[in-house]
């Protein structure tokens, strides 16, 4: 016969108002229960307030395939949600112990419960995560060096995820279970001191409950659970200062990052080097926060192709830069005439002769009667010079002067005439216009809008 007494009352009343909190009124739920002590109390404490919620409860339980005890684990685990009237699915995973097994246990563990979860149509998964798991998260980050974001620790809520005993410590989950006469297993890996956690758990935390004289679980994660929501506000911030800063080519604005305060220029630089492939960690942090304020470029770890990334700040723009052997020129695209049109391949410029200007979003350049035919379309080459009214310039100085990041100077097409005159650099530089326009060359860009700079 199932406990009404003060612990249990307790502990119900507690799981109710969290079911509430979440949303949960009248949904559904699937509990992840291993057998242990936290999945054992979720298990109950959510089937003695089902009926108060309109709360649709199924349970799933997962045989690893790690060891032999597990098989009469999960029968336990369905057993017991059959006393207490709950359908429950047994799933096993199969898998190989070894290098990185909590890892892949995990990956597998969640993978699998998120299935059975869509096949079930069920709104979310719950898992027995408690505040004691959430204290020993939080010291084992601590300990390993982490930011605001690390500390957050074990989140609440997760797309169709969700922890209801977060809030509740191990010490509460045994004697609710202990006035329920419930019995639980314990997984081996659970005391094996060859893991952190465990280590935290039974040698760590007892030498911080004795120091301090007073339990430190609720406090550690009340600590974690504030992190949570500064972590949230200022990722929010983040965000909108890197929508604010971010210049048309994908760069930021490095004025405005130099202006930003720390905790923010630390989260936009750390958005920029992972949307780049880079290795995100406090040295690589360091570098970048060193280059944004000196100007000087930094190699950064990661990017996954030959040479790694760099982070450049000239030009008045900070940006990732892939570094890597030469890589030959694209073909050129020739134009014979009016009418001609083709894409620059290795560009991804597209140049169309026509009879008249261009559309709006499409980049010209007027044609007088006396154009040197053929047109070509290339990259620049040593020794290219362009010509304006004050005479002739080398075609490097003039992309120096309109502040060209160095990485896409060999990228940007050059247009020059049958007697090799660069006529256009499209969006960068073009001749000076003839009043006798006859044709009119159009150049689409790759991406609109990619060029930073007001087109020519």
């Amino acid at each position: 016969m199932p406990s009404t007494g003060e612990t249990s009352v307790l502990f119900s009343t507690a799981l109710e108002r969290t079911y509430r909190q979440l949303g949960l009124v009248g949904g559904s739920v699937l509990l992840a229960v291993s057998g242990g002590a936290d999945s054992s109390a979720l298990l109950v404490g959510t089937a003695r307030v089902r009926e108060s919620l309109s709360l649709r409860v199924e349970v799933a339980t997962l045989d690893h395939g790690l060891r032999p005890e597990a098989r009469g684990e999960v029968e336990a685990v369905a057993r017991l949600a059959a006393h207490w009237g709950l359908p429950c699915h047994v799933r096993r995973l199969n898998l190989s112990p070894g290098s990185g097994v909590e890892a892949r246990a995990r990956e597998a563990r969640y993978s699998a419960l998120e299935t059975l979860r869509r096949e079930l149509g069920l709104q979310v998964v719950a898992t027995a995560h408690t505040a004691s798991d959430q204290a020993e998260t939080l010291l084992m980050r601590l300990v390993r060096g982490t930011a605001l974001r690390g500390a957050v620790g074990i989140h609440r809520v997760r797309p169709f995820l969700v922890r209801p005993l977060i809030e509740r410590t191990r010490e509460e989950v045994e004697a609710f279970l202990a006035e329920q006469g419930i019995s639980f297993v314990m997984d081996p890996m659970n005391v094996d001191p060859a893991f952190l956690r465990t280590r935290i758990r039974y040698e760590v935390l007892p030498v911080l409950v004795r120091a301090a004289g007073f339990p430190v679980v609720p406090h550690l994660a009340t600590f974690a659970r504030l992190a949570a929501e500064d972590e949230a506000l200022l990722g929010e911030l983040a965000d909108g200062a890197r929508v604010r800063l971010t210049l048309p080519d994908g760069s930021l604005d490095a004025v405005g990052v130099r202006a930003l305060e720390p905790p923010l220029r630390r989260r936009v630089l750390a958005r920029l080097l992972t949307e780049a492939g880079a290795t995100v960690d406090d040295a690589s942090l360091a570098r970048a926060l060193s280059a944004v304020e000196t100007g000087r470029p930094v190699t950064l770890g990661g990017g996954h192709e030959p040479g790694g990334l760099q982070l450049h700040t000239a030009g008045g723009r900070v940006r990732c830069v892939r570094r890597g052997g030469s890589t030959p020129p694209p073909p050129e695209l020739v134009l014979a005439g009016e009418g001609a049109s083709g894409l620059q391949e290795g560009t991804g410029w597209r140049f169309t002769v026509a009879a008249v200007a261009p559309p709006p979003g499409t980049l010209g350049l007027s044609l007088p009667e006396e154009t040197r035919w053929p047109l070509t379309v290339r990259t620049r080459r040593p020794g290219d010079r362009v010509r304006g009214p004050a005479g002739s310039r080398k075609l490097q100085d003039v992309l120096v002067d309109r502040r060209i990041p160095g990485e896409r100077r060999d990228s940007l097409p050059v247009v020059t005439d049958a007697e090799g005159l660069v006529l256009w650099i499209p969006g960068v530089w073009n001749s000076t216009p003839s009043r006798a326009v006859r044709l009119f060359l159009w150049a689409s860009p790759p991406v609109p809008g990619m060029l930073g700079t007001t087109p020519l």
